[in-house]
C-alpha cells in the first residue's frame, strides 16, 4: 500500500474514532503524526513538527486571551449592546452588519483570519446575550471575510491574480471580486435562513441576568423581538457609563486594528501584549482571564495542521490533485478540481492549496475548452468557503469564542455545517461558475 493511501486511511480512522468516542481529535491526529511520520514515512521529530501551526496557535491564544480580559470588564458588553443600537434594536440584524464589516476589510487588504479574529469574538458575545444562534454567527462572518477576499488589493486576490498573470491567461479582476462576493452572499443568505431560529437551543448556559438598577433610556430603542429560539425577546440595552478599564480596552482594540492591518504586527502577539496589559489594570481578575483561552480548540487544531503537514511530506496532496487533473474530460475535471480543493483545504491553508492547484489547471484552461475566469473563480471560491471548517484559523476562531455552548455539541455542528459546505459549496461553485460558459 502506498504511503500516500495509506496516510488518508489513517486520516479517516481518526475521524470515526473521534465521531465515536467522546476524545479531542486534535491527540488521535498528534498519534497519527508520530506513527504515519516515523514508521511509514522515516521522518525525524523535527520533520515532524514542521507542520505544527506556531503562527496559529498564537493568533488563538492571544486573541481569547485578550477577548476574556474584556468580557470580565465588561467591554464586551458595551460592543454588544453598542451593535444593537446600531441597528435599532433589531438584534437579529446584527449578523449582517458584521458580514459587511468583515467584507469591507478583507476587501480592504486585511487577511482574513485577522478581520475573523477582530470580529468574530464580539459577534459570539452578542450571540450569547439576545440568544441568536452563534453558528450562525460564527459562519456569517467568515462568509462577509471570504466575500471581499478576492478584491485586488486583497492578499488572496493578489495571489491569484499573480498567478493567472504570470500563465498568460486573461482574467478580469472584476469577475473574480464579484463572483466571490455574489456567492458568499447568497451562502451568507441561505445560512442566515436556515438557522437564525435556531438561537435558544444552542446554549448550555443562560446569558447573566442584567441589573436592575440600571438606567434605561426611555427614548432608547423600540420594542423588537431578537429573533431568536423562537420567542420574542425585547431588546432595550441600557446605556451605562464607561469606565477607565473598558476605555482603555477600546484603546487597546483600536490598536490591535491598526497594528495588524496597517503594520501588518502578527495579531497574536499584539492581543497577548494588549489583554497582559489590561490584565494588570485589572488585578482582581487576572487570574481568571487565562481560563477564557480555549486549550481544547488550540489541541484540536494544532493536532490536526501537524498531521497535515504530514500529509504534504508523504506528498499526499499532490498526489490526489495530480490524480485529479489526469482524468481527463475537460469538464469533469474542472469539477473534481473544485472538490479535490474544497476537501483539502478544510484541513490546510487555502493559501498554500491556491497556489498549488492553481497552476495545475493552467494547462487546461490554455486550450480554450473552458471559460478560464470561470474555472479560476470556482477553485479560488471551492478553496476559500470551507475555512468554515474547524481545522481551519477562521472556523477554530468560531469555535474556541463561542460562549455559553456544549462544546462538544457546538462542534458536532460546526462539523456538520463544514461536511455540507465541502459537499455541496465546490458543486455550486463548478455549476454556476463554468457550467454556463461551456453551453
Amino acid at each position: 500500500m502506498s504511503p500516500q493511501l495509506l496516510s488518508i486511511l489513517i486520516l479517516g480512522g481518526i475521524f470515526v474514532v473521534a465521531t465515536l468516542l467522546p476524545i479531542n481529535i486534535g491527540i488521535l491526529a498528534f498519534v497519527g503524526s508520530f506513527i504515519v511520520g516515523t514508521f511509514v514515512l522515516g521522518l525525524d521529530e523535527k520533520e515532524i513538527f514542521e507542520g505544527f501551526p506556531v503562527s496559529l496557535f498564537v493568533t488563538v491564544v492571544g486573541v481569547t486571551y485578550l477577548f476574556s480580559v474584556a468580557k470580565l470588564n465588561g467591554t464586551i458588553d458595551l460592543l454588544v449592546d453598542a451593535g444593537v443600537r446600531l441597528v435599532r434594536g433589531r438584534a437579529i440584524l446584527v449578523p449582517w452588519v458584521l458580514f459587511a464589516l468583515a467584507a469591507v476589510l478583507t476587501a480592504l487588504g486585511t487577511f482574513t483570519p485577522a478581520a475573523v479574529a477582530l470580529l468574530v469574538p464580539i459577534g459570539m458575545n452578542f450571540a450569547f446575550k439576545y440568544r441568536i444562534s452563534p453558528l450562525m454567527i460564527g459562519m456569517m462572518v467568515i462568509c462577509g471575510a471570504h466575500a471581499g477576499a478576492f478584491s485586488p488589493m486583497a492578499v488572496s486576490g493578489a495571489l491569484v491574480f499573480g498567478i493567472v498573470a504570470e500563465s498568460g491567461l486573461s482574467v478580469s479582476a472584476a469577475v473574480l471580486f464579484f463572483a466571490s462576493m455574489a456567492f458568499n452572499m447568497a451562502l451568507a443568505a441561505v445560512t442566515y435562513v436556515l438557522l437564525r431560529r435556531r438561537g435558544e437551543e444552542s446554549f448550555a448556559e443562560q446569558p447573566p441576568a442584567s441589573d436592575p438598577t440600571d438606567p434605561t433610556d426611555s427614548t432608547d430603542l423600540p420594542d423588537l423581538p431578537t429573533g431568536g429560539g423562537g420567542t420574542a425577546t425585547m431588546v432595550r440595552p441600557p446605556r451605562v457609563a464607561v469606565n477607565a478599564k473598558q476605555t482603555a480596552t477600546l484603546v487597546a482594540l483600536v490598536g490591535l486594528v491598526v497594528g495588524a492591518l496597517a503594520l501588518h504586527l502578527q495579531i497574536g502577539f499584539l492581543a497577548l501584549a494588549a489583554g497582559a496589559l489590561l490584565g494588570l489594570m485589572d488585578k482582581e481578575n487576572l487570574g481568571k482571564a487565562i481560563d477564557g483561552i480555549s486549550w481544547p480548540t488550540i489541541l484540536l487544531v494544532a493536532g490536526m495542521v501537524t498531521y497535515v503537514g504530514v500529509l504534504e511530506h508523504a506528498g499526499t496532496i499532490e498526489w490526489v490533485s495530480h490524480a485529479a487533473v489526469g482524468i481527463g474530460a475537460p469538464l469533469l475535471v474542472a469539477l473534481v478540481l473544485c472538490l479535490t480543493v474544497g476537501i483539502t483545504s478544510a484541513f490546510a491553508s487555502s493559501t498554500a492549496i491556491l497556489t498549488a492547484v492553481i497552476p495545475m489547471a493552467i494547462p487546461l484552461l490554455l486550450t480554450g475548452s473552458l471559460p478560464a475566469a470561470g474555472v479560476i473563480a470556482a477553485m479560488a471560491i471551492s478553496t476559500t468557503i470551507v475555512d468554515v471548517s474547524p481545522f481551519s484559523t477562521n472556523g477554530a476562531l468560531v469555535l474556541a469564542n463561542a460562549r455559553g455552548v456544549d462544546r462538544q455539541r457546538f462542534y458536532k455542528q460546526v462539523i456538520t455545517y463544514t461536511c455540507f459546505i465541502v459537499g455541496l459549496g465546490p458543486i455550486a461553485a463548478w455549476a454556476v461558475l463554468v457550467l454556463p460558459g461551456v453551453f
